[in-house]
């Protein structure tokens, strides 16, 4: 299904247009690091990359949560411990990305934790063809101990973002594209000198 053109669809048409490019078949997995507002994004990236034919899935690092009493377990939560215990990247890695990764009939799982529950979630493992996409959003996407798991990162300039995240991951400097959401509807490339 064609979506309407849009000039914010015309503008994910040619960001997917440059990951493709670069990452043309094989299945590929793009982050969205827009703090914790970059779903409509990471969504709207999402159709754009059914549109074009390729089988899709959508994640959110939020459904990888540590429980609150982990979180929590050496007193009330701060900036530094949110940033460095919040999320169960091992399990990320263990039922998401490496299995999305691997390819043929490995299955994975696009949520592990309900934070809001504060408990895991059953699981629900998924297969996908072998030029499938993967559309991940959350905060701290570009921490160095991810940097390696995404073939395409997109960092929203205008999202909100822990100070002590900025200072440990710079994820300006390490993320492929950055883009201004600010206008939802005229999204703008940022120029990686500002």
């Amino acid at each position: 299904m064609m979506l309407p053109p849009t000039p914010r669809v015309l503008f994910l048409r040619s960001l997917v247009g440059d990951i493709r490019a670069v990452s043309p078949v094989g299945r590929v997995i793009v982050v969205v690091d827009g703090g914790t507002v970059g779903g409509p994004f990471a969504d709207d990236l999402a159709a754009v990359f059914r549109e074009s034919g390729a089988d899709t899935f959508r994640a959110r690092l939020a459904d990888f949560h540590n429980s609150r009493a982990y979180r929590t377990r050496l007193g009330p939560e701060t900036e530094e411990s949110y940033y460095r215990d919040s999320y169960d990247y091992v399990t990320l890695r263990r039922v998401l990305l490496d299995p999305f990764r691997l390819g043929g009939s490995a299955g994975f799982q696009t949520a592990a934790f309900d934070e809001e529950r504060d408990q895991p979630v059953e699981a629900r493992w998924l297969t996908a063809g072998q030029d499938a996409v993967l559309v991940v959003d959350g905060e701290f996407a570009l921490r160095p101990t991810l940097r390696d798991a995404w073939n395409a990162s997109i960092l929203l300039v205008n999202a909100l973002q822990e100070t002590v995240y900025l200072d440990d991951a710079r994820p300006l400097a390490h993320a492929d594209h950055l883009v201004d959401d600010s206008e939802p509807e005229l999204p703008l490339r940022v120029d990686r000198a500002l």
